[in-house]
């Protein structure tokens, strides 16, 4: 079987031996980065997120970073040995249970609160009627006494 048809027989043996031994690659998960991991963690000593911080320590915690990438961790595996070197503190997103929701739900209600309060309050204010505007033209009614008086004001001052 020589030709065209061998060739072709020859071709999807080969695809069919490739198929598999690409899926795994392709299902492998994408190798961290320290920048997908610098957003996410603190600076133990300036408290501020790792790509912002500027500190000694902060160069010391993306080289230990480096380090865990380099072994081959994942993002959580790394956030893990990150806790167990530096605490809690190192993650910037608190945890999502115990106290630490607080630092989720508070702000939630503050914002939920004044939100409702505004809702109250907006539409007593708008139903407010301002007063009328006095009209130019309008005179009030003067008794004779304040009449004269203004007459002799107003004739000093022509």
């Amino acid at each position: 079987m020589t030709g065209p048809r061998a060739l072709l027989a020859l071709a999807v043996a080969l695809l069919a031996l490739a198929g598999p031994a690409a899926a795994p690659v392709a299902a492998a998960e994408p190798k961290t980065t320290l920048s997908d991991v610098e957003d996410e963690v603190m600076c133990p000593v300036c408290g501020v997120p790792l790509n912002l911080a500027e500190a000694p320590q902060a160069d010391r915690e993306r080289a230990f970073i480096q380090d865990l990438i380099d072994q081959g961790l994942t993002k959580e595996e790394i956030k893990a040995e990150l806790v167990a070197e530096y605490g809690e503190q190192v993650l910037a997103d608190p945890p999502s249970g115990g106290f630490n929701v607080a630092a989720w739900l508070v702000p939630l209600l503050l914002v939920a609160g004044l939100g409702a309060a505004a809702a109250v309050l907006l539409p007593r204010w708008r139903r407010r009627t301002p007063p009328a505007p006095a009209a130019a033209d309008a005179v009030p009614d003067l008794d004779e006494a304040d009449a004269r008086r203004l007459d002799e004001d107003l004739a000093r001052y022509r």
